[in-house]
């Protein structure tokens, strides 16, 4: 050994060591869950895409559970994503949310993370969910959550061939009214079901405006990534109101009124009447703006009627069957029914289905307990698709100004070409799946 490196002698390293152990070591509580913390590594590390006004209020359900992490923000927009990154960081008393505005980038870079909440436009939902999946994440994709029944079948392939857990955000799948009238449905108490009826929005039209708003000067791209805002859709002259909301009723980025609620409607009625795996197969067109009156109807006979009115609150449901009725909307203290009765069970019946199901009342919940046990959440890939492909095709109606049938196994219309045309859209590259 050269006599120019220092050696340390036994005695002198049983000391070192000694006084190693002996030292107190200061590790924070929160590092083995005291406190009511959860440990580190027991935490789902969470990114947001598009996070604006309906992502603040994800967020803002979200931050509050115990397990959840959220550590990075994705928009376009950078007044958006400052206000994003402004409600995390205020949460957790920091400054650490990271701010990224290319979503193939973020995704890319951030590999530490679990999961992603995805509140954008319907324009770039289905792509999202793609690309988070295809990176490694678990997604909960705010609705509509695809603008074609290519797009919500690209949605169901990529989930189940990456392994990802995917959690649409029709939350009223989650709530105790909805649960209740469902099971009122699936248990026979309202004899045999033969009409359910769903809400559609009571705004905008079916009919799609094809123009766009007139060119106004482009932003800054630190401010406004107008290129990214606009992803997979044709390119489209800037126009500030566009990302101010004004993109509802468009083509090339909406999914009409009857999307806006339907997303959420249609999946309530077809899980009620255990079509929630298919969809409706005739549509009957009718003469107006809306579809507003439209019948569908299952393969198993049931007919889903599209209202506009009918309810007290947003996005109503009624189920109708040989021995009564039940329905409920947003803002209910409780279901509307046929025989009052018919209440008497409904702490049983929530209760029941709970058990059955093992899922929570609270649809994040469900999303986060899912990243853990890789069991499906209530409103997964398929329950997404299925009664995505049911809004799709009552456009396709509405469009073509006349009936129309879908056939859900091979998701194409049956022998109809002209309303084939309308099962995929053309994606701008490099926005593409």
């Amino acid at each position: 050994m050269s006599e120019n490196k220092p050696t340390l002698s036994r005695r002198a390293f049983l000391r070192t060591a000694g006084a190693l152990v002996a030292a107190p070591a200061i590790v924070p509580a929160t590092v083995f869950g005291r406190d009511g913390k959860v440990p580190p590594s027991e935490r789902i590390i969470f990114g947001g895409i598009g996070i604006g006004n309906r992502g603040t209020h994800d967020l803002n359900w979200m931050l509050p559970e115990p397990d959840v992490q959220f550590v990075a923000v994705c928009d376009p927009q950078r007044a958006r994503a400052a206000a994003a990154k402004n409600v995390i960081d205020t949460r957790y008393g920091n400054k650490d949310c990271k701010l990224y505005h290319n979503t193939p980038q973020f995704l890319a870079e951030r590999t530490d993370i679990d999961a992603v909440l995805s509140t954008t436009g319907d324009r770039w939902h289905a792509l999202a969910a793609i690309l988070a999946m295809r990176a490694g994440k678990d997604i909960y994709s705010e609705k509509p959550s695809c603008m074609t029944v290519a797009e919500g079948r690209a949605v169901v392939d990529t989930a189940q061939r990456y392994g990802r857990v995917y959690q649409a955000g029709m939350q009223r799948l989650s709530e105790g009214n909805f649960a209740f009238c469902d099971e009122m449905a699936r248990s026979g108490r309202l004899g045999q079901i033969h009409t359910v009826r769903a809400h559609i929005a009571p705004w905008d039209a079916a009919e799609l405006r094809h123009d766009w708003l007139p060119a106004e000067p482009l932003p800054a791209k630190e401010e406004v990534d107008w290129d990214a805002w606009l992803g997979p859709c044709p390119w489209r002259p800037y126009n500030a109101a566009y990302v101010r909301g004004g993109w509802r009723g468009f083509y090339d980025f909406h999914t009409s009124c009857i999307g806006e609620w339907g997303a959420h409607t249609f999946a309530s009625c077809q899980v009620a009447i255990g079509c929630e795996r298919t969809a409706a197969v005739e549509y009957h067109y009718v003469n107006n703006d809306s579809g507003d009156g439209m019948v569908t109807v299952f393969e198993n006979g049931i007919k889903m009627v599209l209202q506009r009115e009918g309810w007290r609150g947003s996005c109503g449901v009624r189920y109708e069957g040989t021995e009564g009725w039940v329905a409920c909307a947003d803002g209910y203290s409780q279901p509307d029914v046929s025989n009052p009765a018919m209440l008497s069970d409904f702490k049983k019946l929530v209760g029941d289905y709970m058990a059955r199901t093992q899922r929570p009342m609270s649809h994040m919940r469900n999303f986060l307990d899912c990243i853990k046990s890789r069991h499906k959440p209530v409103a997964d890939e398929e329950v997404m698709h299925y009664s995505m492909a049911t809004v799709h095709a009552a456009n396709v109606s509405m469009w073509l100004k006349r009936d129309v049938r879908f056939d859900p196994v091979k998701e194409r219309f049956v022998n109809d070409p002209d309303a084939d045309r309308f099962l995929s859209r053309a994606m701008r590259e490099p926005w593409i799946y």
